[in-house]
């Protein structure tokens, strides 16, 4: 696929510096630790604003925090050198999953792409990794866990009542809705709310595949590995500790496994119809669909309405997926850590949280809109059987 790049736009190095002045230090609250709202903590911390990261799950490791992903060089990684984390990034990150190969279903390869040893474009790192990097460079006792937002209460003008699913009631003078796709500080800004694409991903987990899974890992290789026939794909992703997921994508109802009276727990029912639904692609690629280690998680994609605006208001704003959820197409985290890069410089650089919030909605969203529209059906990009932009344009592909 041809993963659409941004760029960080002119005013993070013009933006007027905050004067000096003697009111009272806003309080500001970030709902969700998540990359976005981590970064954007970060940048407030080391520009001496004292921020609060409240999130629902009970602690860092209360879930698994998913694959792997690649930071690209104009936007992901702008925001860590502004968070003065780069350098430790690159320590952590994988070069070598750039690699990129291209298949037609029957198993025939029509692309390979392999990264140069210093190439620096976009590596991938494990989500799990990327979460642990920012929450180790804030402040002790900057994440609040086990705080489960019902509501933002209170005026526009402020000051913003956070009211807690425990009972817990805290004001705040602004409110950074970094928590996602079903975002509830979204719903004191908006009455959207996301849609389903038609869409689905079937995530299949294969663990210490280099000894279990010989053959898949060598087809995947240290990147990833694609392929699609016009109305199923299939994407394969190599995460570190010796670790595959793959990625079933199909053009089905929302509800498509109750539809066939399955379950998510029932994985050999689950395994039977992926085999009669790509009966037709290669022994190798059926393998990577159905020798998977343990259960399948069903994510249908959802996406705001394009293009997702509102009303300002001086004291609430979103970033990342809670401002413009998009089809997973390899922009989602690299735009949710330029929106929160900008969005606290923008509070560092202005005298007020008002002129902060509106310098940074208005280059957000026109940028946010122009990625939407782009995006937009996005997802039939990936069960295309025409070869992606990257491949007949002779460029290195972005990982999904």
């Amino acid at each position: 696929m041809n993963t659409p790049t941004t760029h960080v736009n002119a005013h993070l190095n013009t933006q007027a510096t905050a004067p000096v002045s003697s009111a009272p230090a806003p309080r500001i609250a970030i709902i969700g630790a998540g990359p976005g709202g981590l970064t954007c903590a970060r940048i407030l911390q080391r520009h001496g604003i004292a921020v609060t990261v409240h999130d629902r799950e009970d602690g860092p490791t209360a879930r698994n925090q998913g694959g792997t992903l690649d930071l690209h060089e104009d936007n992901g990684q702008i925001a860590l050198r502004e968070a003065g984390l780069l350098d430790d990034f690159f320590r952590l990150a994988r070069p070598e999953g750039q690699e990129m190969r291209h298949l037609h279903p029957g198993g025939d390869l029509l692309f390979h792409h392999v990264p140069e040893e210093d190439e620096r474009l976009k590596p991938e790192i494990d989500r799990g990794a990327l979460r642990d990097l920012l929450l180790n460079s804030l402040e002790p006792g900057t994440v609040r866990w086990g705080h489960a937002l019902r509501a933002v209460e209170g005026p526009a003008a402020g000051p913003r009542r956070l009211c807690f699913t425990d009972g817990t009631v805290l004001e705040a003078d602004l409110v950074i809705g970094a928590d996602g796709a079903w975002s509830r500080v979204r719903r004191a800004l908006s009455d959207a709310v996301p849609e389903y694409t038609g869409v689905s991903f079937l995530e299949a987990w294969f663990q210490d595949v280099d000894d279990q899974h010989p053959e898949i890992a060598a087809f995947v290789g240290q990147g990833s590995a694609a392929a699609a026939d016009g109305e199923r794909g299939l994407f394969a992703q190599r995460n570190s500790g010796d670790h595959i997921r793959v990625y079933a994508i199909q053009r089905v109802p929302e509800d498509w496994l109750a539809a066939a009276g399955l379950a998510p727990q029932d994985t050999e029912g689950i395994r039977a119809l992926l085999l009669e639904r790509f009966g037709h692609w290669s022994p190798l690629f059926r393998r990577t669909l159905t020798d998977n280690d343990g259960r399948y998680v069903d994510r249908p994609i959802h996406a705001l309405p394009v293009p997702h605006v509102w009303e300002h208001q001086p004291t609430v704003t979103l970033l990342g997926d809670a401002a413009h959820l998009m089809p997973p197409l390899g922009v989602g985290v690299n735009l949710a850590m330029l929106d929160a890069c900008e969005l606290a410089l923008a509070v560092a650089r202005h005298a007020t949280i008002a002129e902060a919030v509106r310098a940074y909605e208005s280059t957000m969203l026109p940028r946010s809109a122009e990625m939407q529209r782009l995006l937009d059906h996005g997802a039939d990009e990936l069960l295309s059987a025409d070869l992606p932009d990257f491949v007949q344009d002779g460029d290195a592909p972005a990982a999904a």
